[in-house]
């Protein structure tokens, strides 16, 4: 038996996950979570085979809430679900270690065998974002600026992106004010942004942010 967490902020979808899933002999959702935190607590103290792992949450969010379990817990196998396709999000989840990557259209026969996939120790990317990563090593950063940016200064881009404050961003992720204003000004020059408007811009136009989240 395949024991599943889902983990999502929206009831809708992992009601909807959990009913498809449920219904695949040798499967079994064990839990639910609704932000990362949640998540990360579950996983410190239960060990799921599969985490189907939402990236645009309030909060810690997935991707941090992905290597926090992966750092105390490195065999987890985490598949990130997100409604992104283009670059640089694929590549940035697959290095820092999760276990696969499916988009919120997904079939779900394919989200099934990629649950099977990944329990048995491979790893899982739909064709289409296996050859969009292909091609992009050969890409320059020019191409997508957002490449250059470290998996932390994506990560504060996604958190500025999605409204929140600097002072909010310090306490989920531990570090001082001044360190996260040193990552946002460091994103500021790499980018060629002035402010956090211009920023948000640039996430909507390479597809990085959700507008329907917004």
């Amino acid at each position: 038996m395949i024991k599943i967490l889902l983990v999502d902020d929206h009831e809708l979808v992992r009601t909807g996950i959990n009913k498809i899933l449920n219904e695949v002999k040798g499967f079994n959702v064990v839990n639910e979570c609704k932000s990362g935190e949640e998540a990360v607590k579950y996983c410190r103290q239960n060990f799921p085979d599969v985490i189907l792992m939402d990236m645009d949450m309030p909060g810690m969010g997935g991707l941090e809430a992905t290597k926090k379990i992966l750092h105390f817990s490195p065999d987890a196998k985490v598949i990130v679900l997100t409604a992104h396709t283009e670059t640089p999000f694929p590549t940035k989840v697959m290095q820092i270690g999760a276990a696969g990557y499916l988009t919120k259209g997904t079939p779900p026969n394919e989200m099934v065998n990629a649950i099977r996939a990944v329990n048995s120790g491979q790893r899982y990317l739909p064709a289409k974002i296996a050859q969009q990563m292909a091609l992009n090593q050969f890409k320059s950063s020019e191409e997508n600026p957002l490449n250059a940016l470290s998996d932390r200064e994506l990560q504060i881009m996604l958190m500025i992106t999605r409204g929140q404050k600097v002072p909010d961003i310090s306490e989920h992720l531990n570090l001082s004010t001044k360190t996260v204003n040193s990552y946002r000004y460091r994103m500021f020059e790499k980018l060629n942004v002035g402010n956090d408007v211009e920023l948000t811009h640039l996430a909507i136009r390479y597809g990085m942010l959700n507008t329907e989240k917004l």
